[in-house]
């Protein structure tokens, strides 16, 4: 029982002091708190008119905090994207390293190196890249989050290679490589000052998304708004949008809108001689 209230304690802190970082669309340099996992589910819709349906993608994912410094993420996705009817489609994993921490108080600076990779049964239709089910590739970058006090500001730069039985002939016109950027800001509204567990947290978040391809040279941009509400310090409810800013990939869409909702369960396992 008292290691339970300790797991609360980190995780409390984890959440509240921290809140303002937890981004919707992109990850921080912050780890998931050791010992622990984390459930999610993800529902994307897009913004299809001419379609006459409604495109839906859901992804369910597992994070396991494996040390402090070190978490790992597996997720899959199911979609009618591109067909009439929802099926299994893509299956990824993701491995994090904060490799450096400058902590303070109501601030720290933390630095991260990532990498994922996914197999997705989709052919390559659309210029614009991903791994959370349009595509199979392989993708690395680094991570960098400045918290301070109640606003917290982070970058990401990546490189990404989709796969494909269509580069094989080398007649396509889409880019394989990528440069993939974001820049990320959160803000923690609510509550002013922290005092119980049960306390509702309100974050606020905007973030730009981007992509240059190192080929043809197709690239769009994103703005992406969001707000999330985290509850009992475990449970956090996201709402977001993304929408294209500027562009000349071909994509599925270029407005899309997200729910997603996660838990966190603490103390999962045990060091070793506890």
């Amino acid at each position: 029982m008292r290691a339970f209230w300790i797991a609360l304690g980190c995780l409390f802190f984890s959440f509240g002091t921290q809140a303002q970082e937890l981004y919707v669309f992109t990850d921080p340099a912050s780890n998931l708190p050791a010992q622990s996992l984390s459930a999610k589910l993800t529902a994307r819709f897009a913004d299809l008119p001419q379609s006459g349906m409604i495109r839906q993608r859901y992804m369910p994912e597992l994070m396991a905090g494996l040390h402090k410094n070190w978490m790992g993420r597996v997720s899959t996705t199911f979609s009618n994207f591109y067909q009439s009817g929802q099926r299994w489609e893509s299956v990824k994993g993701y491995v994090k390293w904060r490799f450096f921490s400058e902590d303070g108080i109501h601030r720290h600076f933390r630095m991260a190196a990532f990498a994922d990779a996914a197999f997705s049964r989709n052919n390559m239709i659309y210029d614009e890249m991903n791994l959370d089910g349009d595509n199979s590739g392989i993708q690395f970058g680094l991570i960098g989050t400045q918290l301070l006090h109640k606003l917290a500001i982070s970058g990401t730069a990546s490189y990404i290679r989709v796969f494909d039985e269509k580069f094989k002939t080398m007649r396509d016109m889409h880019d394989q490589d990528a440069l993939m950027y974001s820049l990320s800001a959160g803000y923690l509204l609510f509550p002013t000052s922290y005092s119980a567990y049960e306390q509702v947290n309100l974050n606020l978040y905007v973030e730009v998304l981007g992509m240059k391809g190192l080929g043809p040279g197709t690239h769009y941009l994103d703005i992406a708004p969001s707000i999330q509400l985290i509850f009992n310090s475990s449970t956090k409810l996201n709402l977001g949008a993304r929408l294209e800013a500027s562009g000349n990939a071909t994509r599925i869409a270029r407005n899309n809108y997200f729910l997603s909702l996660e838990s966190t369960f603490l103390n999962v396992w045990k060091k070793r001689g506890k």
